[in-house]
């Protein structure tokens, strides 16, 4: 594999694990009836999953060429 799709991959890999682990981990109400859960997870995952499929596609194209 190509140094340039493992960049690719690694952003994919990163995504997916930022969806996993906002599901594993609790949200719950503190005693000032304050939600708290990990919800910058969910904005990283999806620009890490966007990047790689940006990636992807740029490097597709380009080795086309």
């Amino acid at each position: 594999m190509e140094t340039k799709f493992k960049i690719a991959t690694s952003f994919l890999v990163i995504g997916i694990v930022c969806f996993l682990a906002f599901y594993l981990i609790d949200s719950k109400v503190d005693e000032n009836t304050i939600l708290q859960e990990p919800f910058f997870l969910l904005p990283v995952g999806f620009v890490s999953l966007l990047v790689s499929v940006f990636l992807f596609i740029l490097f597709a194209v380009l080795k086309k060429k």
